[in-house]
């Protein structure tokens, strides 16, 4: 495993070691190995979703009433 240091402010130290000290993380490492993990997984589920809505744009437009879709959404909420 590679090391990496770095540099925080006091008050980001402190809140990393009070989350520590809650027993959420073994050490600041694993912290840190949590947040770049979440921000692997952020990333990936935000190119999904880029990626799904450039197909959206490139499959065209459709111009719809609302009146024309306002019931299906109404039976599928529940609403009348």
């Amino acid at each position: 495993m590679a090391t990496m240091n770095i540099s925080v402010p006091d008050q980001m130290k402190v809140w990393v070691e009070n989350h520590i000290a809650e027993g959420q993380f073994s050490d600041a490492s694993d912290f840190v190995r949590d947040l770049i993990r979440k921000a692997q997984y952020n990333e990936a589920e935000r190119a999904y979703y880029q990626a799904a809505a450039d197909a959206g744009f490139a499959s065209g437009f459709e111009e719809i009433a609302i009146e024309d879709i306002l019931p299906g959404i109404k039976k599928r909420t529940g609403r009348t």
